[in-house]
């Protein structure tokens, strides 16, 4: 297995500890997702939590690796 990022073994950690039930899994995954997100702010300086697509693509390129 390929060593992965500490932002994708969160991921798959999630993944594998959620309850044996597909929809488990892929929420406990989507939610681990959405924890890399960063803070970014707008043009008014307002804080707006975000992953770009490119970020997503790396996550799952990484996992296939794996």
């Amino acid at each position: 297995m390929t060593e992965l990022s500490l932002d994708s073994r969160e991921i798959w950690q999630a993944f594998k500890n959620a309850p044996d039930c597909a929809e488990n899994k892929l929420a406990a995954a989507l939610r681990a997702v959405a924890d890399q997100g960063e803070i970014l702010f707008d043009t008014y300086d307002s804080p707006v939590e975000a992953i770009t697509v490119e970020d997503l693509l790396t996550l799952a390129k990484e996992l296939e690796a794996s």
